[in-house]
């Protein structure tokens, strides 16, 4: 551990649970709504469904693999114990792709709607605030940060839940299918299931959530049994907003081929379910959630760099440095304000190509990491165990790897290159594989986690 401070305990579950949702950010769901609409021809909940099943073999191999680590560093962590150090090196620097980019491209999506409503205000001074609150409120303490979430996410549940209630009374008055309870959007033989199936990667970074609560390991009470529950809970609560959203939406919204812009078909079926009014709520909603998933992102990404930095992995008078009066790692979250920054220059498709590699790179390997560390390190082989830590996690592995491979070209090169930068520093950090990376090990002692080399 670093020799001035360390991470505070101080999360509930019910913290964990809403800072999985702010990163989650329900609300995007009215974003990718028109693509995904147009891509299922009209079985949108469907596809939601499918998505959350597939997401919660991962979510139980995340789930298993904390209660063996309860340490910051997520799925680093994870494949690092589990199967390699030198593969938990890579693994955890292509899942920083996630971290790093993240809050930049919620910063981007701020400045673009902020200045498409206010054009006087230039997109940099939106991105430069946006940055500047985000970094603040995360440099101040986990809990304010969770604190500041918790309202943010609410406010995104309650936009929901007005959505659905002005949906419910459109029906009653006749509007769209006029019917509450309708098989339509779950189910039409004229759609393929392959056309299902082509959506679902894109929908299952709609769970994500629940990977970067495991970086907060270390400032969670309990986390042995905190953070498994948390992780389930952020799944299926996740789940259930999109699915009800979407089935509403597509409800009082039949006719999906009316829409004038697939990217826009939100303003669309909110116009017409809730007029100005709820087009305006909506507004403010996103915009706040952008914030919600920024301090999420960016408060885990730095705890990543946090748990390789104080391995020496990387340089740990910056990496491994916790703040003694805010207990938060204050340098690594300045790098990615910094990296943040770059919103400024860079589009969209572009991050979210880095993003795309990255978690599903990381997904792959720590489903991987159960059935190495629980399976045959541990030869738990009962017909129960052959279960638990060999087939639910080899189907999350198969899934998840096939995504992978079926990333277009934009999100294979970038994240490809990346994967090698880091792998060049791998060999050169170890001289060539001659050295074993530093790790961290811990032992349990009075209810304490000990932290020890």
């Amino acid at each position: 551990m670093n020799g001035t401070s360390e991470l505070k305990r101080s999360l509930t579950l019910r913290d964990v649970i809403l800072f999985g949702l702010s990163f989650m950010a329900p609300i995007t769901v009215f974003t990718t709504y028109g693509i995904a609409i147009d891509s299922t021809h009209g079985m949108i909940p469907t596809a939601y469904i499918i998505a959350l099943a597939v997401m919660l073999f991962t979510a139980y191999s995340y789930g298993k693999m904390v209660q063996e680590y309860p340490i910051a560093g997520s799925a680093y962590t994870f494949v690092q114990k589990g199967m390699n150090p030198y593969l938990g090196f890579l693994v955890g620097w292509v899942i920083l792709l996630d971290y790093l980019f993240s809050p930049m491209i919620s910063a981007l999506l701020f400045g673009i709607f902020v200045n498409a409503y206010l054009p006087s205000i230039p997109i940099t001074v939106c991105i430069t605030t946006f940055i500047i609150i985000v970094t603040a409120i995360n440099i101040f303490g986990i809990k304010i940060a969770a604190n500041v979430n918790t309202l943010l996410v609410l406010f995104q549940i309650l936009f929901i839940m007005v959505f659905c209630i002005l949906c419910i009374k459109g029906l009653l008055e006749g509007k769209g299918t006029g019917e509450l309870l309708a098989s339509t959007p779950f189910f039409s033989p004229n759609v393929k299931f392959s056309d299902l199936l082509s959506i679902v990667p894109l929908l299952c970074f709609s769970f994500l959530g629940f990977d970067a609560v495991t970086t907060l390991a270390e400032e969670t009470k309990d986390p042995k049994n905190v953070l498994p529950k948390a992780i389930y809970a952020i799944t299926f609560i996740g789940g259930i907003l999109f699915v009800a959203s979407t089935y509403f939406a597509q409800s009082i919204f039949p006719n999906f081929n009316a829409f004038r812009d697939p990217e826009s078909a939100a303003v669309d079926i909110l116009m017409y379910a809730g007029g100005n009014f709820l087009n305006a709520l909506f507004l403010s909603v996103t915009v706040t959630a952008s914030i919600a998933s920024a301090v999420a992102s960016g408060g885990s990404g730095a705890r990543i760099l946090y748990a390789m930095g104080r391995e020496h992995i990387l340089p740990n008078k910056v990496c491994g440095y916790i703040s003694p009066k805010f207990h938060t790692p204050i340098y690594n979250i300045l790098i990615i304000a910094c990296i943040a920054m770059s919103a400024v220059f860079l589009d969209l498709t572009t991050a979210t190509a880095f993003i795309n590699f990255g978690a599903l790179f990381a997904f792959t390997f720590v489903n991987l990491s159960v059935i190495v560390h629980y399976f045959i390190r541990k030869k738990q082989r009962s017909i129960k165990g052959i279960f638990l830590y060999l087939v639910i996690p080899l189907i999350g592995a198969s899934i998840t790897a096939l995504f992978w491979m079926k990333l277009d070209i934009r999100s294979v090169v970038l994240g490809g290159t990346w994967l090698i930068v880091g792998f060049i520093y791998l060999l050169y950090s170890t001289k060539m594989f001659k050295n074993r990376p530093p790790e961290l090990y811990f032992e349990e002692g009075e209810g304490e986690m000990k932290i020890v080399r």
